[in-house]
């Protein structure tokens, strides 16, 4: 039994490495003090379940936040990717509008180019909904912290959020 602990106690030393790395570190002498023992891999330590549990991260939302199409418009680029796709496109901007859930993809060749496709999808919704853009909400990535985009939301009356990295 003294064994099986002192086993476990290494492992949790090592950072919860997997048996089959302890048993290499062992054979090749890597770790000083660290026994030639025979590490096997008979149960699950409590630490390693948690990590390897599933949980969603959100409660799904059943309740709308807004209160008219176009309030509030969430906005990601997605890319590079490395399979492109028949035109030679290599990214994809996706806008969802928080109202309908409606999504809206946009192939795109460059990185560069998001702003000016996100603009005129933007101009597209206001004229099909006649209604203004009331917000986005973004990463915080480049595309969409720059002046030219920050220019543009502060012409047309359009707050910029930002969410979590």
């Amino acid at each position: 039994m003294s064994q099986h602990d002192e086993n476990w106690l290494w492992r949790r030393r090592l950072g919860h490495a997997s048996m089959h790395t302890i048993r290499k570190l062992a054979k090749q002498e890597l770790v000083r003090g660290l026994p030639k023992y025979n590490f096997e891999n008979d149960h699950l330590c409590d630490a390693c379940a948690k990590g390897k549990q599933v949980r969603s991260s959100f409660k799904p939302k059943n309740s709308i936040s807004t209160s008219r199409p176009l309030e509030l418009r969430h906005i990601d680029l997605c890319g590079p990717i490395p399979a492109q796709s028949l035109g030679r496109s290599k990214y994809i901007l996706v806008i969802v509008y928080d109202f309908s859930r409606f999504t809206w993809v946009s192939f795109l060749k460059e990185k560069n180019k998001a702003f000016k496709e996100f603009a005129k999808v933007g101009k597209q919704a206001q004229i099909f909904k006649n209604s203004s853009i009331v917000s986005i909400r973004s990463d915080h990535d480049r595309e969409f912290d720059q002046k030219e985009f920050t220019d543009f939301c502060s012409n047309h009356g359009i707050a910029h959020n930002f969410s979590a990295p």
